[in-house]
Protein backbone atom coordinates (compact mmCIF):
# COMPACT_ATOMS: atom_id res chain seq x y z
CA UNK A 1 0.00 0.00 0.00
CA UNK A 2 1.01 3.49 -0.02
CA UNK A 3 -0.28 6.33 1.91
CA UNK A 4 -1.93 9.04 0.45
CA UNK A 5 -0.62 10.81 3.96
CA UNK A 6 2.95 9.50 4.24
CA UNK A 7 4.56 10.37 1.52
CA UNK A 8 3.98 14.35 1.05
CA UNK A 9 5.89 14.34 4.65
CA UNK A 10 8.57 12.22 4.03
CA UNK A 11 9.25 14.27 1.01
CA UNK A 12 10.48 16.63 3.28
CA UNK A 13 13.32 16.78 5.32
CA UNK A 14 13.47 17.86 9.06
CA UNK A 15 16.39 19.75 8.10
CA UNK A 16 14.42 21.68 5.14
CA UNK A 17 11.03 22.68 6.73
CA UNK A 18 12.31 25.29 9.15
CA UNK A 19 8.84 24.26 10.74
CA UNK A 20 8.75 24.86 14.30
CA UNK A 21 7.83 21.99 16.51
CA UNK A 22 4.62 20.82 17.93
CA UNK A 23 4.30 22.33 21.70
CA UNK A 24 3.47 19.00 22.71
CA UNK A 25 7.01 17.28 21.32
CA UNK A 26 9.73 17.04 23.39
CA UNK A 27 12.78 15.69 21.90
CA UNK A 28 14.65 12.65 23.49
CA UNK A 29 16.83 9.97 22.96
CA UNK A 30 15.04 6.85 21.04
CA UNK A 31 13.04 4.25 21.91
CA UNK A 32 12.12 1.32 20.24
CA UNK A 33 8.60 0.42 19.20
CA UNK A 34 5.63 1.58 17.09
CA UNK A 35 4.55 5.09 17.06
CA UNK A 36 1.36 5.43 15.25
CA UNK A 37 -0.48 8.59 13.10
CA UNK A 38 -3.61 6.47 12.74
CA UNK A 39 -4.92 3.53 12.29
CA UNK A 40 -3.08 2.46 9.24
CA UNK A 41 -0.02 4.61 9.12
CA UNK A 42 2.67 3.93 11.92
CA UNK A 43 6.73 3.76 12.31
CA UNK A 44 8.65 1.00 13.94
CA UNK A 45 12.01 1.72 15.72
CA UNK A 46 14.56 -0.38 15.86
CA UNK A 47 17.90 -0.13 16.97
CA UNK A 48 20.20 0.02 13.78
CA UNK A 49 24.11 -0.83 13.33
CA UNK A 50 24.22 3.00 14.12
CA UNK A 51 21.90 4.82 15.68
CA UNK A 52 18.00 3.51 15.07
CA UNK A 53 16.53 1.99 12.00
CA UNK A 54 12.87 3.08 11.39
CA UNK A 55 10.59 1.44 8.69
CA UNK A 56 7.18 2.98 8.01
CA UNK A 57 4.10 0.70 7.73
CA UNK A 58 4.34 1.24 3.43
CA UNK A 59 8.08 0.09 3.66
CA UNK A 60 10.11 3.18 3.36
CA UNK A 61 12.94 2.93 5.51
CA UNK A 62 15.68 4.84 6.90
CA UNK A 63 18.21 5.70 9.83
CA UNK A 64 17.86 8.92 12.23
CA UNK A 65 21.44 9.19 11.42
CA UNK A 66 21.07 9.72 8.16
CA UNK A 67 21.30 13.30 6.37
CA UNK A 68 17.97 14.64 5.89
CA UNK A 69 16.17 11.74 8.29
CA UNK A 70 12.98 11.50 8.33
CA UNK A 71 11.70 11.58 11.55
CA UNK A 72 12.79 12.74 14.99
CA UNK A 73 12.82 10.73 18.47
CA UNK A 74 11.04 11.98 21.32
CA UNK A 75 9.55 11.56 24.65
CA UNK A 76 6.84 8.74 23.81
CA UNK A 77 6.69 10.06 20.33
CA UNK A 78 8.54 10.99 16.94
CA UNK A 79 8.46 13.70 15.05
CA UNK A 80 7.95 13.37 11.12
CA UNK A 81 8.51 15.20 8.55
CA UNK A 82 9.02 17.86 10.70
CA UNK A 83 6.19 18.41 11.90
CA UNK A 84 3.52 15.22 12.58
CA UNK A 85 3.49 14.19 16.19
CA UNK A 86 2.79 10.34 16.35
CA UNK A 87 3.02 8.93 19.43
CA UNK A 88 4.37 5.84 21.20
CA UNK A 89 2.18 2.66 21.19
CA UNK A 90 1.55 1.19 24.58
CA UNK A 91 2.32 -2.63 23.34
CA UNK A 92 2.91 -5.20 26.08
CA UNK A 93 6.19 -6.44 25.92
CA UNK A 94 6.79 -9.69 28.16
CA UNK A 95 10.61 -10.60 27.99
CA UNK A 96 11.55 -14.39 29.16
CA UNK A 97 14.89 -16.73 28.89
CA UNK A 98 13.45 -20.60 27.98
CA UNK A 99 15.58 -23.82 27.47
CA UNK A 100 16.40 -25.30 24.40
CA UNK A 101 18.60 -28.66 24.42
CA UNK A 102 20.55 -27.03 27.79
CA UNK A 103 20.84 -23.79 26.01
CA UNK A 104 19.13 -20.67 27.35
CA UNK A 105 17.65 -18.81 24.64
CA UNK A 106 16.15 -15.20 25.14
CA UNK A 107 12.98 -14.00 23.66
CA UNK A 108 10.35 -11.40 24.10
CA UNK A 109 6.91 -11.42 23.44
CA UNK A 110 5.57 -8.68 21.26
CA UNK A 111 1.31 -7.89 21.90
CA UNK A 112 -0.65 -4.94 20.82
CA UNK A 113 -3.34 -3.24 22.95
CA UNK A 114 -6.49 -5.19 23.29
CA UNK A 115 -4.54 -9.09 22.18
CA UNK A 116 -7.03 -11.96 23.04
CA UNK A 117 -8.63 -15.22 22.17
CA UNK A 118 -9.11 -14.20 18.19
CA UNK A 119 -5.88 -12.64 17.88
CA UNK A 120 -2.91 -14.33 15.70
CA UNK A 121 0.09 -15.32 17.39
CA UNK A 122 3.42 -16.02 15.08
CA UNK A 123 6.63 -17.37 16.22
CA UNK A 124 9.80 -16.01 13.42
CA UNK A 125 12.54 -18.18 12.50
CA UNK A 126 14.93 -15.74 10.97
CA UNK A 127 17.95 -15.91 8.28
CA UNK A 128 21.14 -16.54 8.80
CA UNK A 129 22.63 -13.21 10.10
CA UNK A 130 24.72 -13.23 13.00
CA UNK A 131 23.03 -10.73 15.25
CA UNK A 132 20.01 -11.14 17.55
CA UNK A 133 16.17 -9.99 16.58
CA UNK A 134 15.03 -8.37 19.78
CA UNK A 135 14.87 -4.57 19.46
CA UNK A 136 16.75 -5.42 15.75
CA UNK A 137 14.33 -6.73 13.75
CA UNK A 138 11.68 -4.90 11.94
CA UNK A 139 9.66 -7.76 10.46
CA UNK A 140 8.02 -8.55 14.17
CA UNK A 141 6.85 -4.69 14.89
CA UNK A 142 5.39 -4.59 11.09
CA UNK A 143 3.18 -7.73 12.34
CA UNK A 144 1.83 -6.19 15.47
CA UNK A 145 1.48 -3.00 13.90
CA UNK A 146 -0.70 -4.87 11.66
CA UNK A 147 -3.00 -6.68 14.81
CA UNK A 148 -0.57 -10.04 15.06
CA UNK A 149 0.69 -11.22 18.09
CA UNK A 150 4.44 -12.14 17.83
CA UNK A 151 6.97 -14.04 19.71
CA UNK A 152 10.74 -12.81 18.43
CA UNK A 153 13.95 -14.32 19.98
CA UNK A 154 17.43 -14.33 19.77
CA UNK A 155 18.61 -17.45 18.04
CA UNK A 156 21.62 -19.44 19.60
CA UNK A 157 25.29 -17.56 19.75
CA UNK A 158 23.73 -14.15 19.08
CA UNK A 159 22.26 -10.99 20.78
CA UNK A 160 21.20 -11.97 24.45
CA UNK A 161 20.81 -15.90 24.08
CA UNK A 162 23.41 -18.43 24.75
CA UNK A 163 25.16 -21.30 23.07
CA UNK A 164 27.63 -21.27 19.80
CA UNK A 165 26.03 -19.33 16.50
CA UNK A 166 25.46 -22.77 14.31
CA UNK A 167 23.81 -23.12 10.67
CA UNK A 168 22.37 -26.57 11.50
CA UNK A 169 18.93 -26.97 10.82
CA UNK A 170 17.75 -29.54 12.57
CA UNK A 171 19.21 -28.19 15.81
CA UNK A 172 17.71 -24.33 14.80
CA UNK A 173 14.43 -26.18 14.50
CA UNK A 174 14.40 -27.40 18.22
CA UNK A 175 15.19 -24.45 19.38
CA UNK A 176 12.35 -23.27 16.83
CA UNK A 177 9.93 -25.92 18.69
CA UNK A 178 11.06 -24.73 22.21
CA UNK A 179 10.13 -20.70 21.49
CA UNK A 180 6.94 -21.82 20.26
CA UNK A 181 6.08 -23.83 23.54
CA UNK A 182 7.46 -20.05 25.74
CA UNK A 183 5.28 -18.37 23.07
CA UNK A 184 2.21 -20.21 24.15
CA UNK A 185 2.37 -20.20 27.42
CA UNK A 186 3.11 -16.60 27.77
CA UNK A 187 -0.27 -15.69 25.88
CA UNK A 188 -2.47 -18.03 26.98
CA UNK A 189 -5.63 -17.34 26.91
CA UNK A 190 -4.71 -14.11 23.98
CA UNK A 191 -4.14 -15.83 20.59
CA UNK A 192 -6.29 -17.49 18.80
CA UNK A 193 -4.37 -18.87 15.39
CA UNK A 194 -0.90 -20.00 16.21
CA UNK A 195 2.18 -20.30 13.10
CA UNK A 196 5.46 -20.02 12.67
CA UNK A 197 7.01 -17.57 9.93
CA UNK A 198 10.30 -18.32 8.25
CA UNK A 199 12.39 -15.31 6.43
CA UNK A 200 15.53 -16.25 4.28
CA UNK A 201 17.36 -19.00 5.71
CA UNK A 202 14.39 -19.38 8.36
CA UNK A 203 12.42 -20.94 5.24
CA UNK A 204 14.56 -24.02 5.84
CA UNK A 205 13.81 -24.13 9.72
CA UNK A 206 10.19 -23.96 9.35
CA UNK A 207 8.70 -26.61 7.78
CA UNK A 208 11.36 -28.77 10.16
CA UNK A 209 9.47 -27.67 13.12
CA UNK A 210 6.00 -26.99 11.69
CA UNK A 211 4.24 -30.52 13.26
CA UNK A 212 6.19 -30.46 16.75
CA UNK A 213 5.57 -26.83 17.22
CA UNK A 214 1.27 -27.74 16.18
CA UNK A 215 1.32 -24.43 14.11
CA UNK A 216 -1.46 -24.13 12.72
CA UNK A 217 -0.01 -22.34 9.26
CA UNK A 218 3.55 -21.59 8.51
CA UNK A 219 4.58 -18.27 6.19
CA UNK A 220 7.77 -18.16 4.10
CA UNK A 221 9.42 -14.83 2.80
CA UNK A 222 12.14 -15.35 0.03
CA UNK A 223 12.77 -18.91 1.15
CA UNK A 224 13.76 -21.66 -0.88
CA UNK A 225 12.39 -25.15 -1.76
CA UNK A 226 16.31 -26.23 -3.30
CA UNK A 227 19.10 -27.40 -0.67
CA UNK A 228 22.20 -25.40 0.50
CA UNK A 229 24.45 -26.65 -2.55
CA UNK A 230 21.70 -25.78 -5.25
CA UNK A 231 21.34 -22.10 -4.01
CA UNK A 232 24.77 -21.69 -4.47
CA UNK A 233 24.69 -23.07 -8.09
CA UNK A 234 21.59 -20.91 -8.80
CA UNK A 235 23.35 -18.01 -7.39
CA UNK A 236 26.73 -18.35 -9.21
CA UNK A 237 24.64 -18.95 -12.49
CA UNK A 238 22.47 -15.67 -11.76
CA UNK A 239 25.62 -13.60 -10.85
CA UNK A 240 27.20 -14.67 -14.17
CA UNK A 241 23.49 -13.91 -16.03
CA UNK A 242 23.65 -10.43 -14.30
CA UNK A 243 27.61 -9.76 -15.61
CA UNK A 244 26.26 -10.79 -19.08
CA UNK A 245 27.90 -14.13 -19.63
CA UNK A 246 25.86 -16.62 -21.55
CA UNK A 247 24.89 -20.01 -21.56
CA UNK A 248 28.61 -21.58 -22.79
CA UNK A 249 30.16 -19.66 -19.52
CA UNK A 250 27.31 -20.69 -17.36
CA UNK A 251 27.46 -24.53 -18.40
CA UNK A 252 31.28 -23.96 -17.02
CA UNK A 253 30.08 -22.33 -14.17
CA UNK A 254 27.96 -25.30 -13.69
CA UNK A 255 30.29 -27.77 -14.18
CA UNK A 256 32.42 -25.57 -11.13
CA UNK A 257 29.50 -26.12 -8.56
CA UNK A 258 29.16 -29.32 -9.06
CA UNK A 259 33.00 -30.40 -8.00
CA UNK A 260 32.29 -27.68 -4.73
CA UNK A 261 28.88 -29.20 -3.88
CA UNK A 262 30.19 -33.45 -3.88
CA UNK A 263 33.12 -31.38 -1.75
CA UNK A 264 31.42 -30.19 0.75
CA UNK A 265 28.78 -32.78 0.93
CA UNK A 266 31.93 -35.53 1.16
CA UNK A 267 33.58 -33.47 4.13
CA UNK A 268 36.00 -32.13 1.85
CA UNK A 269 37.05 -35.55 0.75
CA UNK A 270 35.57 -36.20 -2.24
CA UNK A 271 36.43 -33.69 -5.06
CA UNK A 272 39.32 -31.85 -4.43
CA UNK A 273 41.68 -33.13 -7.35
CA UNK A 274 38.82 -32.19 -9.56
CA UNK A 275 38.48 -28.87 -7.97
CA UNK A 276 42.56 -28.39 -8.77
CA UNK A 277 41.63 -29.28 -11.95
CA UNK A 278 38.92 -26.98 -12.56
CA UNK A 279 41.11 -24.17 -10.92
CA UNK A 280 43.78 -25.17 -13.49
CA UNK A 281 41.50 -25.48 -16.71
CA UNK A 282 39.31 -22.32 -16.05
CA UNK A 283 40.98 -20.15 -13.48
CA UNK A 284 42.22 -16.93 -16.23
CA UNK A 285 39.32 -17.21 -17.39
CA UNK A 286 37.44 -13.37 -16.72
CA UNK A 287 34.43 -14.87 -14.90
CA UNK A 288 36.26 -17.28 -12.75
CA UNK A 289 37.05 -14.38 -10.32
CA UNK A 290 33.31 -13.16 -10.60
CA UNK A 291 32.37 -16.34 -8.70
CA UNK A 292 30.97 -15.88 -4.80
CA UNK A 293 27.57 -18.09 -4.43
CA UNK A 294 27.06 -18.97 -1.14
CA UNK A 295 30.61 -21.07 -0.44
CA UNK A 296 32.20 -21.86 -3.90
CA UNK A 297 33.70 -18.45 -4.49
CA UNK A 298 35.79 -19.29 -0.83
CA UNK A 299 37.04 -22.82 -2.08
CA UNK A 300 38.01 -21.53 -5.37
CA UNK A 301 40.00 -19.14 -3.89
CA UNK A 302 42.13 -21.41 -1.84
CA UNK A 303 44.99 -24.29 -2.70
CA UNK A 304 43.58 -27.18 -2.58
CA UNK A 305 46.08 -28.32 -0.12
CA UNK A 306 45.48 -26.16 2.30
CA UNK A 307 41.48 -27.91 1.97
CA UNK A 308 42.99 -30.82 1.99
CA UNK A 309 44.24 -29.98 5.38
CA UNK A 310 42.47 -27.52 6.89
CA UNK A 311 38.82 -27.44 5.29
CA UNK A 312 36.65 -29.38 7.87
CA UNK A 313 38.08 -27.14 10.83
CA UNK A 314 37.87 -24.17 8.75
CA UNK A 315 34.73 -24.46 7.31
CA UNK A 316 32.31 -27.02 9.15
CA UNK A 317 32.45 -25.29 12.49
CA UNK A 318 28.64 -24.38 11.27
CA UNK A 319 27.21 -27.89 11.89
CA UNK A 320 25.48 -27.70 8.32
CA UNK A 321 23.61 -30.56 7.85
CA UNK A 322 24.11 -31.40 4.20
CA UNK A 323 21.45 -34.35 3.84
CA UNK A 324 18.83 -32.03 4.24
CA UNK A 325 16.44 -32.60 1.56
CA UNK A 326 13.92 -29.98 1.41
CA UNK A 327 11.54 -30.94 -0.47
CA UNK A 328 11.00 -34.32 1.44
CA UNK A 329 10.28 -31.71 3.99
CA UNK A 330 7.70 -30.01 2.57
CA UNK A 331 6.01 -32.81 1.28
CA UNK A 332 5.36 -33.91 5.30
CA UNK A 333 3.65 -30.54 6.12
CA UNK A 334 -0.07 -31.04 6.84
CA UNK A 335 -1.26 -27.38 7.21
CA UNK A 336 -1.47 -24.33 4.78
CA UNK A 337 1.35 -22.82 3.46
CA UNK A 338 2.23 -19.23 2.37
CA UNK A 339 5.41 -18.64 0.21
CA UNK A 340 6.27 -14.60 -0.85
CA UNK A 341 9.17 -14.48 -3.33
CA UNK A 342 11.30 -11.87 -4.43
CA UNK A 343 11.49 -12.29 -8.15
CA UNK A 344 14.88 -10.23 -8.64
CA UNK A 345 16.43 -12.34 -5.51
CA UNK A 346 20.04 -13.01 -6.21
CA UNK A 347 21.03 -14.54 -3.35
CA UNK A 348 17.99 -16.76 -3.30
CA UNK A 349 16.63 -17.18 -7.03
CA UNK A 350 13.19 -18.19 -6.91
CA UNK A 351 12.90 -20.19 -10.42
CA UNK A 352 13.03 -23.72 -9.25
CA UNK A 353 11.44 -22.78 -5.58
CA UNK A 354 8.59 -21.82 -7.41
CA UNK A 355 8.50 -25.16 -9.99
CA UNK A 356 8.69 -27.26 -7.04
CA UNK A 357 6.21 -26.02 -5.18
CA UNK A 358 4.15 -26.24 -7.93
CA UNK A 359 4.45 -29.58 -7.93
CA UNK A 360 3.71 -29.84 -4.28
CA UNK A 361 0.62 -27.87 -4.65
CA UNK A 362 -0.25 -30.34 -7.56
CA UNK A 363 0.51 -33.26 -5.59
CA UNK A 364 -2.13 -31.85 -2.72
CA UNK A 365 -0.45 -29.40 -0.93
CA UNK A 366 -2.07 -26.44 0.31
CA UNK A 367 0.36 -23.93 -1.19
CA UNK A 368 -0.08 -20.03 -1.88
CA UNK A 369 2.64 -18.62 -3.87
CA UNK A 370 3.33 -15.20 -4.24
CA UNK A 371 6.08 -13.41 -6.22
CA UNK A 372 6.67 -9.32 -6.10
CA UNK A 373 8.42 -8.20 -9.25
CA UNK A 374 11.32 -5.68 -9.06
CA UNK A 375 12.03 -7.23 -5.29
CA UNK A 376 15.78 -8.89 -4.25
CA UNK A 377 16.39 -10.72 -1.19
CA UNK A 378 14.80 -8.95 2.03
CA UNK A 379 11.72 -7.86 -0.17
CA UNK A 380 13.78 -4.83 -0.56
CA UNK A 381 12.89 -3.25 -3.78
CA UNK A 382 16.03 -1.03 -5.65
CA UNK A 383 16.98 1.35 -7.72
CA UNK A 384 19.61 -0.31 -10.52
CA UNK A 385 22.60 1.30 -11.51
CA UNK A 386 24.19 0.63 -15.36
CA UNK A 387 26.84 -1.62 -13.89
CA UNK A 388 24.24 -3.99 -12.07
CA UNK A 389 24.81 -2.55 -8.66
CA UNK A 390 21.11 -2.08 -6.42
CA UNK A 391 20.36 0.79 -3.66
CA UNK A 392 17.53 -0.41 -2.13
CA UNK A 393 15.08 2.12 -2.12
CA UNK A 394 11.76 0.53 0.17
CA UNK A 395 10.78 -2.50 1.47
CA UNK A 396 8.24 -4.25 -1.03
CA UNK A 397 4.96 -2.39 -0.86
CA UNK A 398 2.43 -5.32 0.09
CA UNK A 399 4.48 -7.70 1.33
CA UNK A 400 4.44 -7.17 5.35
CA UNK A 401 0.34 -6.90 4.91
CA UNK A 402 0.37 -9.95 3.24
CA UNK A 403 2.19 -11.91 5.51
CA UNK A 404 -0.40 -10.61 8.12
CA UNK A 405 -3.45 -11.18 6.47
CA UNK A 406 -2.24 -14.90 6.07
CA UNK A 407 -1.52 -15.17 9.51
CA UNK A 408 -5.36 -13.77 9.90
CA UNK A 409 -6.82 -16.28 7.99
CA UNK A 410 -6.47 -15.77 4.61
CA UNK A 411 -5.31 -13.32 1.87
CA UNK A 412 -7.50 -11.40 0.24
CA UNK A 413 -7.20 -8.27 -2.77
CA UNK A 414 -3.66 -6.70 -4.16
CA UNK A 415 -0.48 -6.65 -2.39
CA UNK A 416 1.50 -4.27 -4.08
CA UNK A 417 2.73 -5.49 -7.86
CA UNK A 418 2.48 -9.05 -6.08
CA UNK A 419 1.11 -11.58 -8.29
CA UNK A 420 -0.59 -15.25 -7.27
CA UNK A 421 0.97 -18.04 -8.86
Amino acid sequence: MTSSLLWPLLAVSLTATGAPMPDAFSPAPCETGIFRHDQKDFVAITHGGRGYSYTFSDGTVGNTQDAGALLACGKDAVLVGGKGRWPKVALAESNTRFESNGIMLAGRLLEAPGAGKDTPLVVYAHGSEGSGWIDRARDPYQMVGRGVSVFVYDKRGTGQSEGEYTQNFPRLADDLVAASREAKRLAQGRYGRFGLIGVSQGGWIVPLAQARAKADFIGIGYGLAVDITEQDAAQVARELQDKGYGGDVIAKARSVTDITARLVKSGYKDGLDALSEVQQRFGKEPWFVLIKGGYTGVLLSMPVEELRKNGVPRFDKLGVDWSQDPVQVLRQVAVPQLWALAEEDRQAPPAVTVERLMALRSQGQAISVYLFPQADHGMRSYAQASDGTRKVTIITPGFYDLMADWAKGGVDGKYGQAYRK
